[in-house]
């Protein structure tokens, strides 16, 4: 089977520079989204039409299954078919997507296109309670589709159908090559339209079947910013309801917003206003709390994530406890049972089994071994204005607060760095580190009084 996706258009309604087909459903573009459900019936051939804005189209989705047709006018949807045909098996039928409708299942598109197996024209309709602005079908009185006319050509009477076309079709690709060159543009909008292929295939004595889908939201385009903000909610709430099918606790489901991939085990609880985006793995009893960003990350079992935490290419062992208000940047791993907690940022760093970093701190470039205590205020500063380096502590270290550690440095075993120290140099194991301090004192000291200005 050839798919086709038509991708040409200039989304005018978008009011946005961005071509329509990329903007961003669920954190991925609109046409992404269409790419994988084609990419599930397996084509033999598969072929993007596209015009405005070809060439970031192109950049966002190319890949090796991909070929891509120019449009260079946006003559209507029988022209944009036309721009693929040079490209399609001609020996195998042709099923006609669209680039700005994302939610279509591929059990729908399976169920069209055996509907017409038999080298028949296939049509995906759905009845709607409000069929305005969509092409109508006509059937006859044997309920035989005769032909689909466009709102604005409809009469009174065809405008009270309320089976619509959805545009998405399948047909034998020989002849729709030629009834494609037969069509005219004698119409209101004065385009190539190809619901006006379905007369063509009736006349020349072919089937027209039709197939719906199971529900309406499978076939609504995005013609605006609005209608985009509509399909991103239903797509949550698919994915909202999935999720608590499978035992996963939501707070809200209504507040709660998937832009990738999240995999859950048993007991798995997720407060309000979290976004989880990429590929994300929760453990059994992992619990998230509110407002808390996740992206590619891995979290193991019994780790407790509190409000306002922000994840982002981190690794995360078991029963550990982050936040609220931690940062965990690209490359951070956190073995069992380790604490980062409000204010603390960690960035390409391992942090050991029972390490804890419980306040304001800053670990950038590290190897921290296990059982190691940083206090308040501590940051490896691990960049000299040109280049990264590292920052080494082994096992059972208490690192004081308000410390320094300069990289490159190697902290060795069970060291003490008292608070306000700054390490330049390594130090050896069961050692004291400090730098040298002097306290003054000063007795019956006044303190300045702040004087009231004159009026």
């Amino acid at each position: 089977m050839n798919i086709v996706i038509l991708a040409a258009g200039t989304g005018k309604r978008m009011r946005s520079a961005l071509p329509k087909v990329l903007h961003p459903l669920a954190g991925r573009p609109l046409l992404a989204h269409v790419l994988d459900t084609a990419r599930t019936l397996n084509p033999s051939c598969l072929v993007v039409v596209i015009g405005h804005g070809a060439q970031a189209v192109r950049d966002a989705v190319a890949a090796p299954d991909v070929q891509f047709a120019i449009q260079a006018e946006q003559l209507g949807t029988g022209h944009a078919v036309q721009q693929a045909l040079p490209l399609l098996d001609h020996a195998q039928p042709t099923l006609v997507l669209y680039g700005d409708v994302p939610l279509t299942r591929a059990s729908t598109l399976k169920r069209l296109t055996d509907s017409a197996a038999e080298g028949c024209y296939g049509v995906l309709t759905v009845t709607l309670d409000d069929p305005a602005g969509y092409g109508r079908i006509v059937r006859d009185q044997t309920g035989s589709v005769v032909c689909i006319v466009e709102e604005k050509d409809a009469s009174a009477e065809q405008r009270r159908i309320a089976e619509i076309n959805t545009g998405i079709v399948v047909a034998p690709t020989a002849q729709l090559a030629m009834w494609l060159a037969s069509l005219k543009n004698d119409n209101a909008q004065g385009e190539f339209y190809l619901t006006d292929v379905v007369e063509r295939a009736t006349a020349a004595g072919f089937d027209v079947v039709s197939a719906q889908p199971d529900d309406v939201w499978e076939t609504l385009g995005v013609n605006s910013k609005q209608q985009l903000a509509e399909l991103e909610r239903i797509y949550q709430r698919r994915a909202a309801e999935a999720l608590l099918a499978a035992g996963v606790t939501l707070a809200d489901p209504a507040r709660f917003d998937v832009r990738g991939s999240l995999r859950c085990g048993a007991d798995v609880s997720i407060d309000v206003n979290c976004v989880f985006e990429g590929d994300v793995t929760l453990g059994d009893d992992v619990t998230i709390g509110p407002n808390c960003v996740i992206r590619d990350a891995v979290i193991g079992v019994g780790t407790r994530v509190d409000a306002f935490t922000h994840i982002d290419g981190a690794q995360i062992g078991t029963n550990a406890v982050l936040g609220p208000y931690a940062r965990l940047r690209p490359g951070a791993t956190l073995k069992d049972e380790t604490h980062v907690g409000n204010f603390v940022e960690v960035k390409n760093a391992v942090l050991g089994h029972g390490t804890k970093a419980n306040h304001l701190t800053y670990i950038g470039d590290a190897d921290i071994g296990a059982r190691v205590n940083i206090g308040a205020g501590t940051i490896t500063c691990n960049y000299d204005g040109a280049n990264k380096h590292r920052t080494v502590i082994d096992d059972d270290v208490f690192v004081g607060s308000d410390t320094q550690l300069v990289a490159p440095v190697h902290v060795g075993r069970n060291v003490t760095i008292a608070a306000g120290t700054t390490v330049w140099k390594d130090v050896e194991d069961h050692a004291l580190v400090l730098n040298g301090k002097t306290q003054i004192t000063k007795t019956g000291y006044v303190r300045p009084v702040k004087h009231k200005p004159k009026r």
